[in-house]
């Protein structure tokens, strides 16, 4: 299951089940689950782990230095990435920044080509992620999110759960769970379509709604509505877009922008 032209490092650990592609490079203390595939002229190196039945594109770069010019080749850090995740050409996902630090990939996710995972970026499950996204140092994607192609976070941001973010997006703030964003951190309002299609109850999305518009749209600032919301009983869904919000990052939050004549 080892291509002839595949260089191995002793060091590797390595399931007898796995599939390893021409030309491809494992470099260092590798680990590969079973059902994992390497394509080819993939390269993996250093403490990076790949969880049962991953499939790694041709072109992949996994584990290599971050770009951080702050950064010290000889520290200790790693890439665990989980199950059952298809990741395209030429990807590059690059290890943590600290000693010990993790750079993070859950479970079945669908990432395409030329996406760009930087140092320390923690990633959910069941993602969907478009061609030629970047996701700048530091950056949390939730799980059950939709991402278009040629979108940019910036580092430090959240992206929360079910939500979407449109193409080409420019996100340099936190994305809110359940929301639809696009362009320079504008919030269009909510995920409806997807939260349908995950299942939500019509009572689910009802409050979501609810608890949304009162966020962002009741004509009150962020710091009155959470203290508008806090006053209410929401059930666990909204909760989860509550607690959210009254926990931001350093970036800030999303806001909701009416459109414009540009539109």
């Amino acid at each position: 299951m080892i291509h002839a032209t595949a260089l191995i490092d002793p060091h590797a650990q390595i399931d007898s089940s796995v599939c390893i592609g021409a030309y491809a490079l494992i470099e260092g203390p590798v680990k590969l689950a079973a059902g994992v595939v390497i394509g080819a002229h993939a390269q993996v190196m250093g403490d990076t782990t790949i969880g049962q039945g991953t499939q790694i594109g041709r072109a992949v770069i996994i584990g290599e230095l971050p770009q951080d010019l702050s950064f010290d080749p000889a520290t200790l850090s790693s890439v665990l990435i989980g199950t059952n995740n298809v990741i395209r050409e030429q990807c590059t996902i690059h290890r943590g920044s600290k000693p010990g630090s993790v750079t993070q990939i859950g479970d079945d996710n669908f990432i395409m080509a030329n996406v760009h995972f930087a140092h320390d970026v923690q990633v959910g499950n069941h993602n969907a992620v478009a061609n030629a996204v970047l996701f700048a140092g530091h950056t949390h994607l939730g799980s059950h999110c939709f991402v278009g192609g040629g979108a940019g976070f910036h580092q430090f941001i959240r992206i929360g759960d079910y939500s979407l973010v449109q193409g080409h997006s420019s996100i340099s703030k936190d994305v809110p769970p359940y929301s639809s964003v696009n362009r320079l951190n504008r919030m269009s309002g909510l995920n409806v379509i997807g939260l349908k299609r995950q299942g939500f109850t019509t009572a689910d999305r009802a409050a979501i709604k609810q608890l949304f518009h009162l966020l962002f749209c009741s004509g009150r600032n962020l710091t009155q509505a959470l203290a508008e919301a806090a006053t209410h009983a929401w059930p666990e869904k909204a909760a989860h877009l509550l607690a959210f919000i009254q926990s931001p990052s350093k970036k800030g939050i999303c806001s909701v922008t009416h459109r414009d004549r540009e539109d």
